[in-house]
């Protein structure tokens, strides 16, 4: 008895199949290399904007009341330190003593020319009236007030006098202070360690360039992604009448379709950061200025907006959070899986009415496009929204000067996003075409 052999083009099939499999194996790794590689980068550009947005928190600058005071202090010690009298002040100062002088004597003049009672009121004004003439008086007061200004203006009476300020502004200092400073010191220390740097210029300096080299990489790398799957459909539209190649063709296409999904839904796709970029405040001919001051920052992908939304206690934002995992996450995790039973497994499972309805019908209970104009939508509002009343903040006057910026932006979660969805579209198009091909398609 002899055993039958596979037929030739059977075995030519599956040699093509496996070879095919193989290549986009290949492929599918590449893209999900691509999109860990994303994923981890994106959480960590998350790590680092969220340390740096709190160094630099409008809490721990302009709002800071320890802050202002040092501030403050600052150039209250310098002015005390630099102070002088000049010969224009001088002159200025004589007139101000010789009226004060001048005042006091037409007061007691005065005084003593009111009617007395009693004998001694009597004999002391009558005594004033024979001894003491106010003309004399009124004369000697220019070199009086010369004598005074003199003596306040001595180097000794200076240093003194900027002796008792400097104790008095201490003492006030030691009275202003907001429970910031604890924290800060705290928070700063920990941070500046954790990027080996000692002060926030450096810090500053080092979490720039690293944000700026990680945005460019994460943005190549959703790039790269959005190519193998560019590639895929290149394969699609070369072997569109090779028919015995379909089956795996369409089943590695959905596993490209669900590592864009994951990428999509868990990686950052907004990023809202708003900050007064200067303010500088003229006080006594001197500046007090404030750079870079975060006034909000947040940055979340679908799944962590979902969760953020859950996590409220309001019934109406859990159901939305809700809504968004079923709908934007769930649904389509099952609308890929049906399509893959459907394309491999017997009839039995195949062509099942919960699998034809989820492979075929469900796409109007799929919310991933309408998440991605939502998104698209809500970004143009809010940025709207912000340039308006960050435009507000933007001063210029004598004394105060303010100037804000609006970094907020889309980030490479969004772009893959997209990208899932519009893949699905397409694969909704060839599974059609493919488990209703045309009679003429070419076998081999």
């Amino acid at each position: 008895m002899t055993t039958a052999q596979p037929h030739p083009k059977k075995k030519k099939h599956l040699l093509y199949n496996v070879l095919l499999v193989l290549g986009l194996g290949l492929l599918l790794a590449a893209e999900c290399y691509f999109g860990y590689q994303l994923y981890t980068l994106s959480r960590e550009q998350e790590r680092i904007k969220e340390d740096y947005s709190m160094v630099n928190n409008i809490t721990f600058g302009v709002f800071s009341l320890d802050l202002w005071r040092d501030k403050i202090s600052f150039i209250a010690k310098q002015k005390i330190k630099g102070f002088a009298v000049t010969d224009e002040q001088k002159k200025d100062m004589r007139k101000q003593v010789e009226g004060e002088l001048h005042g006091m004597i037409d007061e007691v003049v005065k005084d003593f020319n009111k009617p007395q009672k009693g004998l001694g009121n009597k004999l002391k004004k009558f005594a004033f009236k024979q001894f003491v003439k106010p003309e004399e008086l009124h004369q000697q007061v220019p070199s009086f007030a010369n004598i005074i200004v003199t003596r306040i203006n001595k180097p000794t009476t200076i240093k003194k006098l900027k002796g008792i300020a400097n104790t008095e502004l201490k003492e006030l200092t030691v009275q202003i202070y907001d429970s910031t400073a604890t924290a800060q010191a705290k928070m700063t220390r920990h941070l500046f360690k954790k990027y080996y740097v000692n002060n926030a210029i450096a810090f500053n300096k080092n979490l720039e360039t690293r944000l700026k080299n990680i945005r460019e990489v994460t943005y190549n790398y959703a790039y790269a992604m959005l190519a193998c799957v560019g590639f895929v459909l290149l394969v699609w539209l070369a072997l569109r009448n090779k028919k015995h190649l379909h089956t795996s063709l369409f089943s590695m296409s959905l596993l490209f379709a669900l590592a864009l999904l994951i990428i999509g839904v868990t990686v950052s796709i907004i990023e809202v950061d708003a900050r007064i970029s200067s303010l500088t405040l003229h006080l006594a001919g001197e500046k007090i200025a404030f750079n870079n001051q975060v006034l909000f920052f947040q940055s979340k992908s679908i799944l962590g907006i979902a969760q953020v939304l859950i996590a409220e206690p309001k019934p109406d934002s859990v159901t939305v959070g809700i809504l968004i995992i079923l709908f934007v996450i769930v649904l389509p995790l099952l609308r890929m899986t049906a399509r893959g039973i459907h394309m491999l497994c017997k009839p039995l499972l195949a062509e099942n009415k919960v699998t034809k309805y989820l492979a075929f019908e469900s796409g109007k209970w799929d919310m991933a496009d309408v998440m991605v104009v939502g998104i698209a939508m809500t970004y143009i509002g809010l940025n709207g929204i912000l340039k308006s009343q960050l435009g507000d903040l933007n001063i210029k006057s004598e004394t105060l000067t303010t100037t804000t910026v609006n970094f907020t932006s889309l980030q490479p979660g969004y772009i893959i996003f997209v990208g899932y969805v519009a893949f699905t579209i397409v694969l909704s198009i060839i599974l059609k075409k493919v488990t209703c091909p045309p009679e003429n398609v070419e076998e081999s």
